[in-house]
């Protein structure tokens, strides 16, 4: 309702609400005056949110049950998991919704009612009044009147959280040791990764990056070509960049001394956050930049994080030349490579 300002020094005066204010006259429903339309009406409500367990159990079951593999089920051409998961979900998520909007509709109280405008900060009085309205909008929900509304809703909330715990398996487990190991080895070259062209020291300038992947991932001729799922995860942990500084500027823990080659230090590809790529290379600072949450590793100080929320500095892969002049690996990375995770030591560079 609106509030009377008459005179500018005077204090703001609640308009009294209208005695007519245009509403039609209130007629009550049948579930109000038939307790025999009541009950039905708290059967079909509870009806509904019995409907919701049973598709949310669906869903865990539709998890479980097809094949999602090589050679999928399938339903009209479509996969049989994605049809079935994404059905069960969202009818247990509808039949809850309808089954709130029924109970509101039929069986929750069904009065108009006016309230004044009042300041932003209430006095102590109106939040009394508030907590008072809401134990009244309780009682008039008819939560504590009708058990069987109740238990079925409460019933089918807590059911609904199952299909969310079954999703969470799609994440995977724990890497494990899976990280800790890479195809590196000790004499593997280390190649561009667009055309797995060999990279000798002087092919790269000082501030320039490189992206580059192990050797094996390029078969020479006659050799058999690499493919399949598990080739690509082995090839994504693999990756790594090149850069090329001033000697000068670099500064190696005593154990790293011998890593790089005439300014020429290799990183993992992989940021120690969440595992985005990182290529992102500022030559002036030697800085390398994640593009998605933007930490930061300073290149020159063996990879150590100096902004954002990555937890442990770049895994530096030792590097050395073949007979031939060309880079190649020393030995797998010494630590593991990727995300940050909760079996992974969390001690960082000292």
């Amino acid at each position: 309702m609106s509030t009377d300002n008459h005179d500018e020094g005077h204090e703001l005066v609640p308009a009294e609400p209208l005695a007519d204010p245009g509403l039609p006259e209130h007629l009550p429903r049948p579930t109000d005056v038939d307790e025999g339309a009541a009950k039905r009406a708290e059967r079909q409500v509870a009806t509904l949110f019995g409907l919701s367990s049973v598709f949310a159990l669906l869903f865990c079951v539709s998890y479980f049950v097809f094949d999602i593999g090589d050679d999928p089920d399938t339903v009209g051409g479509l996969g049989a998991s994605n049809v079935f998961l994404g059905s069960c979900l969202g009818l247990a998520l509808l039949c809850i919704g309808i089954g709130a909007i029924q109970w509101s509709r039929k069986l929750m109280s069904d009065h108009e009612i006016v309230e004044f405008r009042h300041p932003a900060a209430s006095p102590q009085e109106d939040r009394d009044e508030a907590l008072a309205a809401l134990d009244a909008g309780i009682t008039d929900s008819g939560i504590g009147r009708r058990p069987l509304v109740r238990n079925s809703l409460l019933g089918a909330m807590a059911v609904l959280g199952l299909p969310a715990i079954v999703a969470l398996r799609d994440l995977g487990p724990l890497p494990g040791k899976k990280l800790e190991h890479t195809v590196w080895k000790k004499g593997m070259k280390v190649v561009q990764d667009v055309d797995g062209t060999p990279i000798k020291p002087d092919m790269m300038e000082i501030g320039q990056l490189v992206n580059a992947e192990p050797a094996v991932f390029f078969p020479q001729d006659g050799e058999p070509e690499l493919s399949g799922h598990k080739i690509l995860a082995e090839k994504a942990k693999a990756a790594v960049i090149l850069v090329r500084m001033h000697p000068d500027d670099i500064k190696p823990t005593e154990l790293r001394k011998n890593w790089g080659v005439d300014g020429i230090l290799c990183f993992s590809k992989i940021c120690t956050h969440v595992g985005c790529p990182i290529s992102l290379w500022e030559q002036q600072t030697h800085h390398l930049l994640c593009p998605c949450h933007q930490s930061t590793f300073d290149l020159a100080d063996n990879g150590r994080v100096i902004f954002g929320p990555a937890a442990r500095h770049l895994p530096q892969l030792p590097l050395e030349l073949d007979a031939d002049g060309y880079l190649v690996a020393q030995s797998d990375f010494t630590e593991p490579v990727g995300p940050s995770y909760w079996e992974r030591d969390r001690t960082d560079l000292k």
